[in-house]
């Protein structure tokens, strides 16, 4: 972290939806809320990667939807560098959309496959009339960044692999010169080998263009070796946050230790050992009572059923631990997590691997496949 004033503040954020199941119900009006963000607040400092992690449908991806208002936010305050972003115009949130920029999940999906790469890479220049006369030597140069010949930025996306492909997104980011990042689980969908290439790369970039990250991933190992800080969230809330190391050593909330709990475990007597956490995330249409995650919890009681907990500080070696628990001091949450800790470090060990170029000069594109 390279400044203690934050570069984004996200104070109160909802995002609800509103659906209803059919024509009676749109006859007579009735209909129901899902609250997909239900009050999240975090801040990134400049120079920060910030990992938000949880269970597919924990609302992740639209509360960076909703901080980058390609989603715009219910309620809530979202301010870059000091601007509230939700209170710009469409037009001041285009000229905003300089510095903040989004790397998607599924790079396949998100190319235009009808656009040669060299011309998805130059669209935004083209969008914020940036680097006139000036674009396609911009466009060469992002690729050779991003470890791509520059030779086939007249290839299409289909002719790339998936890691390739990501790439590509990367450079699209980078094209504006952008100062925040979010990545949306952007290795999710490669093999473990080529996620640490492309988390290597991302490493390097932020380094070499002083970049803030918002880093969104379902897997803690990733997590573990890509971000600075980590907030957990469950059913539309932050459950707990802290420092990366911190979180993995001294988790406090009992939904992150589950987590952790559920990374495969390097040695069978461990796995046998491991808690496992039963049942699925509940509907946010009808969230449960008192603490969203009580029906899950094996630490459960009575009082956990009816009182909503709130995020406070717990503590911690290095501070700004907070855990959304009322019975935070109450049970050894640290036990075990030594093993949980290796089991991370041996499935997923980014110094195993190095940031080779995507594709090799002759096409052969050895190592991503």
């Amino acid at each position: 972290m390279s400044n203690t004033d934050p570069l984004l503040s996200v104070s109160g954020l909802h995002k609800h939806f509103t659906q209803n199941d059919g024509f009676i119900d749109r006859l007579f009006g009735a209909d129901e809320t899902v609250k997909a963000v239900n009050g999240v607040d975090f801040e990134i400092a400049k120079g920060e990667t910030l990992g938000l992690v949880g269970e597919s449908g924990s609302g992740k991806s639209t509360t960076a939807r909703s901080v980058l208002r390609l989603d715009e936010p219910t309620s809530g305050t979202v301010k870059y560098d000091g601007t509230d972003l939700t209170s710009l115009s469409e037009s001041e949130m285009k000229e905003m959309r300089k510095q903040v920029q989004i790397v998607f999940q599924d790079p396949a999906s998100s190319l235009n496959r009808r656009k040669t790469v060299g011309q998805i890479i130059k669209q935004p220049m083209e969008i914020h009339g940036l680097y006139k006369g000036e674009r396609d030597a911009r466009v060469n140069e992002l690729m050779e960044t991003v470890g791509l010949p520059p030779q086939y930025s007249n290839r299409y996306p289909h002719e790339f692999s998936g890691g390739q492909r990501q790439r590509v997104g990367i450079a699209r980011a980078l094209a504006v010169d952008p100062e925040f990042i979010v990545a949306d689980e952007p290795v999710s969908a490669l093999d473990v080998s080529i996620q640490a290439q492309i988390l290597n790369l991302l490493t390097d970039l932020q380094d070499e263009f002083d970049l803030t990250l918002l880093f969104i991933a379902h897997d803690l190992s990733v997590i573990r070796h890509a971000c600075d800080r980590v907030a957990v969230m469950y059913l539309g809330e932050i459950v707990e946050i802290a420092d990366a190391d911190e979180l993995f050593t001294n988790p406090q909330h009992p939904y992150t230790r589950a987590l952790l709990q559920a990374i495969p475990q390097p040695v069978p007597e461990l796995a046998r050992q491991r808690e496992v956490l039963e049942g699925e995330v509940p509907s946010p249409l009808d969230p449960p009572s008192g603490c969203s995650f009580n029906p899950r919890c094996p630490d459960a009681t009575e009082e956990c059923t009816t009182v909503d907990p709130t995020l406070d500080d717990v503590g911690g070696a290095t501070g700004g631990h907070k855990a959304a628990c009322i019975h935070v001091d109450e049970f050894d949450r640290g036990a075990g997590v030594e093993s949980m800790k290796q089991a991370v470090d041996e499935r997923f060990s980014i110094e195993n691997f190095d940031a080779e170029p995507a594709l090799a000069a002759d096409g052969s594109g050895e190592g991503e496949q």
